[in-house]
């Protein structure tokens, strides 16, 4: 806490005491805010051990599924499920600095280790329990790639022996027939199998979450470059 004074507390002789609205954030909001804190955080614990024991279980992925996760790939939707708890934090956080800033006299760039710190650790937190199935999807995509390379190999043998090499039955014609659209069927179906992720989650997700995490710290590079020269800056950009 600043020596200056403050909304939450105003200096008396050598010391500082707490206003009356420091009095109620320090003996009314700031305990809500940790019991609702670590409720979720209990929440999350759940999350943690209930995958934990699912990942324990005679899995059966559908190799050929085509969120390219083996059919797990609607756990991603656990991570929007946590988004607002984290973004709430991230946006604490960035009421603590802008205090720092305010009534301290610190700047912005003082504490980008720590803004880095909390975006990666708040990110890590929703983001670790889907890598349980790591090593099951890893075995998973080998074996598809296995079965359905065998199968391709098959099939196009099959194709250059009846359309190149002119083995197929007489009166085929190439023109109309669906072995082509087969064979391209068939290299769309394999790049599902060959892009298998090792993690339910798509970067595009990934990204998403990481922007909803850094976006409610951005007014804080107001403290660093007036609003008006960014609008300046904006209008000389487009016009």
């Amino acid at each position: 806490m600043s020596d200056a004074p403050t909304w939450f507390a105003s200096s008396i002789g050598r010391g500082q005491h707490l206003t009356l609205a420091g009095c109620w954030y320090a003996f009314v909001s700031l305990p809500i805010l940790r019991f609702i804190l670590l409720r979720w955080y209990f929440r999350l614990f759940v999350w943690y051990r209930f995958l934990w024991q699912v990942r324990a279980l005679p899995l059966h992925f559908h190799l050929f599924h085509p969120d390219r996760a083996g059919g797990i790939g609607f756990l991603s939707g656990s991570v929007s499920a946590f988004a607002p708890v984290l973004v709430a934090q991230t946006i604490l956080l960035t009421g603590i600095i802008g205090d720092r800033i305010w009534h301290a006299g610190a700047t912005l760039p003082t504490f980008k280790m720590e803004i880095a710190e909390a975006v990666a650790f708040l990110m890590l937190l929703v983001l670790i329990p889907l890598t349980f199935f790591l090593f099951g999807l890893e075995e998973a995509g080998r074996k598809a790639q296995r079965e359905y390379g065998i199968l391709a190999s098959r099939y196009v043998e099959d194709f250059r022996c009846k359309w190149i090499q002119g083995q197929g039955t007489e009166g085929d014609r190439l023109l109309g027939t669906s072995d082509i659209q087969s064979l391209a069927d068939l290299g769309n179906a394999y790049s599902v199998v060959s892009d298998m992720r090792l993690v339910p989650i798509s970067k595009s997700e990934i990204i998403r979450l990481a922007v909803s995490l850094i976006f409610p710290i951005l007014p804080l590079t107001l403290t660093m470059v007036p609003l008006d020269k960014i609008v300046d800056r904006l209008i000389k950009l487009v016009f």
